[in-house]
């Protein structure tokens, strides 16, 4: 299989500015959490739900095969390369982490490393933002959307986890906006470093199929009733029907 010209090395302005509106949602969340505000948590189920149908679908119809394309075979273990590391850092190293909002008291070493974890998962957020738009702004907005929808669940998780530990709300938000500036971070190395533009696309497909099929699945599919699956289910064909009406 053939594979890819290596791409040019340059920080993408655009793609850098959605990551800021990216990174912000993070900073929502944790606000929300820290301000004591009230939300529903079925609403928050039923994003999470949405999210996962999203991503999944961006992961498996565009990423996955754009990355192929690019990449040829090697891209096939840089996918579960990126899968792995987001089980480690998130499941291995953190196996208290999960999305949504921790009602139970935790200690300070579980805090920072779910906080690792996440920091490297918010920094590949970045490069597939970096990455999509690399492709075409279609796949960007696509990317974007797919990363935005589960930012603020990520900072509520962070944040509560970051509380439940015996942090401060100020050191709670802090830790949300790590995040924030992780995602940019992502962005700007994609632009800089030869490695990480190469295999961003595969890193991303790897990270959002986990994110979507690991994380946020399991978070809903006990729960009993039809309106979780049917947000999932939703996720999907919202993401197709975007995916055939934006140009390109």
């Amino acid at each position: 299989m053939a594979v890819g010209n290596p791409p040019n090395l340059n920080v993408d302005l655009v793609a850098l500015g959605y990551a800021v509106f990216a990174g912000a949602a993070n900073i929502v969340g944790a606000a929300a959490v820290t301000a004591r505000t009230r939300w529903s948590e079925s609403g928050l189920d039923a994003l999470l739900a949405f999210s996962a149908g999203f991503m999944v679908s961006v992961g498996l119809l565009d990423l996955l095969p754009h990355a192929i394309e690019e990449g040829g075979s090697r891209a096939a273990f840089v996918v579960l390369l990126g899968y792995l590391l987001v089980h480690l850092t998130q499941h291995t190293l953190a196996p208290h982490f999960h999305f949504g909002e921790e009602k139970h008291a935790v200690t300070q070493s579980v805090g920072w490393s779910a906080l690792v974890g996440l920091l490297l998962h918010t920094f590949i957020d970045g490069v597939a933002i970096a990455s999509g738009f690399a492709v075409s702004s279609a796949l960007g907005v696509l990317v974007f959307f797919a990363i935005l929808l589960h930012k603020i669940p990520e900072g509520v998780a962070i944040s509560s986890i970051f509380l439940a530990a015996g942090a401060t709300r100020v050191r709670a938000v802090t830790a949300a906006t790590a995040l924030a500036i992780a995602t940019l971070l992502g962005v700007m190395f994609t632009g800089l470093f030869e490695p990480l533009a190469e295999h961003g696309l595969a890193l991303a497909a790897g990270v959002t199929l986990y994110v979507g099929a690991s994380n946020l699945v399991p978070e809903f599919q006990a729960k009993p009733g039809w309106r979780l699956p049917v947000a999932f289910f939703a996720g999907c064909g919202i993401y197709l029907l975007a995916r055939q009406m934006l140009p390109g």
